[in-house]
């Protein structure tokens, strides 16, 4: 069933996404050559928790980690790993979130670690693009379709596959609520958008083919081609005057909480 939040249900998830957006931030900058996956999911940790938050993806379904951080080929659900360096031209997506005063915030940003090659910081260009093309349909009176439609033409337009096997989600109280936002549809189809709805859209874009796989880890998932993959995602609002991102501080410049 779809939660519908009134303001001051609204007002409480502000505040989760916008820790949830400077946690995602903090873990950006901290990406250099050498430092662990590991480690820039402690930095998150700490964020999260020195604001008051906790961290919802920790222990969620089992996971282990604070925030699911994904190098080149690996798609979302990376687990981090004391093992696992960053190297000169990687890309890095990190998708975390926090719960605080019983409602949840989720994003997702893939980062440049240096110079990347030109197919590299193109497709993280398009994924962005398409997540913005996306909410620009989180119109109320559109229907979820609109958004998939959106993100999946524009991604295909510029010859990259938008994954299928998972998908984005509503977020309130719980992290995943209905509904299901694909990545990919048909305008016009499936649930119509209200005001007071709240949702994660998260394009996931392989630079090859769509399919992907998941590790005997039962979490990281790769693409089967070995493409590189990048991962973008606001929490949203529909509301009457247009679509509210309620995680916007990471990409803006300079923004701290």
């Amino acid at each position: 069933m779809i939660q519908i939040k009134n303001a001051a249900e609204l007002a409480l998830m502000r505040r989760a996404c916008e820790i949830s957006a400077a946690a995602l931030k903090a873990g950006g900058e901290a990406i250099e050559p050498g430092i662990s996956t590991a480690e820039i999911d402690k930095i998150i940790y700490d964020f999260i928790v020195r604001h008051g938050a906790r961290p919802n993806f920790l222990h969620l379904y089992g996971f282990p980690a604070t925030a699911c951080i994904s190098v080149n080929d690996t798609v979302i659900h990376g687990i981090p790993s004391h093992s696992q360096k960053i190297r000169p031209g990687d890309i890095v997506s990190i998708d975390t979130g926090c719960k605080i005063n019983g409602f949840n915030g989720d994003n997702a940003c893939t980062f440049a670690c240096g110079k990347v090659d030109k197919e590299a910081q193109r497709l993280m260009d398009v994924t962005r693009e398409s997540l913005h093309r996306g909410i620009a349909m989180a119109l109320a009176g559109n229907r979820i379709g609109d958004i998939g439609h959106a993100v999946q033409s524009y991604v295909e337009e510029n010859g990259f596959s938008v994954v299928r096997s998972f998908v984005g989600h509503g977020v309130g109280k719980e992290l995943h609520e209905d509904p299901e936002v694909p990545n990919f549809g048909n305008p016009g189809r499936g649930p119509r958008l209200v005001p007071g709805m709240t949702i994660a859209i998260e394009p996931m874009v392989n630079q090859k083919g769509c399919a992907v796989k998941t590790l005997g880890d039962g979490w990281t998932v790769k693409t089967c081609d070995g493409g590189l993959a990048a991962h973008f995602e606001h929490t949203i609002a529909i509301t009457s005057s247009g679509p509210e991102i309620l995680t916007h501080g990471w990409e803006e410049p300079g923004w701290t909480l």
